[in-house]
């Protein structure tokens, strides 16, 4: 008899069968159905390459990507888009993707793509971690299984100035005859503070009602203020807990998993040179500043722009009732630690029980682009 645990996708599970349907979602087959992939004639004849993309991805339209009926359990998405156009530059803040569960009415997903994939600024950067991977030239791919009981429906909005020429994406799904009854459901949610607010913590996630369990952030924040910026330390407020929280952390590089403020030698570097890494579950991939400037967008005019990303993998932070995730505005300079004022934009990735509370409404493009 067949294994019908959809979950088992680890490496020493690879040589058991299980009874799930392969399928797979993109403009050469945009319902997935079973032998229906490649269909469309191409220049080079019948069935050769005939619909790789969306073409001509209009100025406020949205696009319907999956409609998928259920059980299932989205095992890979994959995207690329121009990140420029004739319009300006930041199309990958201003297509949002959206990803709504089993009909319900508003999104268990809603970022900025560039957001979704670690690529915050309106930029691309490589990611190389376990569940996120971008690729060059911005070969979004994300790894966290989704799954889905009755449906499951992917848009993407483009609120971007100008059409979109060409949007590609495949999206790779199993279907099942059910899912454990357990199975909670993915989420995803972006914030930004452009300006934080003194003495006063910066909010990842909160609202969370339910039973899950917090599995990552990304946080892209451009600092405002002199000198070492990551004193802060993340909180975890777990069913019920006021004022304090029951997790709270020691510093924002080290909640990211480095150390001594991403320098090798403190002592000896003036100014202080940070150093990028990358690894399965926590990474630094991105830094642009005006005089080490690692992205050519900003052509050396920008404040200190850092991204990074913390994968709950291995230590999921498990919550029955209620979640809230936040982050202080701690610094330190010569004369101690001191509050200081930024601006951050984050992702919180989790899972838990639906139906799931309201999101913040998303603020209009121009408040998300960079500085």
């Amino acid at each position: 008899m067949f294994n019908t645990n959809p979950f088992t996708n680890s490496l020493t599970a690879l040589p058991l069968i299980n009874n799930g349907r392969s399928r797979a979602i993109n403009m050469e087959n945009p319902t997935g159905e079973k032998g229906k992939g490649g269909t469309a004639d191409g220049i080079l004849g019948p069935a050769r390459k005939g619909s790789a993309a969306i073409r001509g991805f209009k100025s406020g339209e949205t696009k319907l990507l999956a409609d998928i009926d259920g059980p299932g359990v989205i095992n890979h998405i994959w995207m690329t888009v121009p990140d420029k156009s004739d319009h300006d530059f930041f199309v990958l803040c201003d297509v949002v993707l959206r990803i709504y569960w089993d009909d319900e009415e508003t999104p268990s997903v809603e970022c900025p793509i560039g957001d979704f994939f670690c690529n915050g600024f309106g930029t691309g950067c490589s990611i190389n971690s376990l569940p996120v991977a971008v690729n060059p030239d911005k070969g979004f791919n994300m790894y966290f299984p989704m799954p889905f009981r009755q449906k499951a429906k992917i848009t993407v909005e483009n609120q971007h100035g100008a059409d979109v020429r060409a949007f590609f994406y495949q999206i790779d799904y199993c279907l099942y005859d059910s899912l454990p009854e357990e199975t909670a459901y993915f989420h995803a949610q972006w914030r930004r503070e452009r300006l934080t607010t003194k003495t006063e913590d910066y909010t990842i996630l909160d609202g969370v009602q339910g039973r899950g369990h917090y599995v990552g952030t990304y946080m892209a924040i451009t600092t405002l203020e002199r000198y070492w910026w990551g004193e802060g330390e993340v909180k975890f407020f777990l069913d019920g807990d006021d004022p304090y929280p029951t997790i709270c952390g020691t510093g924002l590089e080290d909640y990211f998993g480095g150390a001594w403020g991403f320098v090798e030698d403190q002592r000896r570097e003036t100014p202080a040179r940070e150093i990028l890494y990358q690894t399965p579950f926590l990474g630094f991939p991105f830094y642009a500043d005006r005089e080490k400037n690692h992205s050519w967008r900003f052509e050396g005019s920008c404040p200190p722009m850092r991204g990074l990303y913390r994968w709950h993998i291995m230590d999921p932070v498990r919550f029955t009732e209620n979640l809230k995730v936040t982050v202080q505005q701690i610094g330190i300079c010569h004369k101690g630690l001191f509050e200081r004022q930024d601006d951050i934009a984050t992702v919180a990735y989790w899972y838990q029980s639906e139906p799931h509370g309201a999101f913040p409404v998303l603020p209009p493009k121009e408040y998300r682009w960079p500085r």
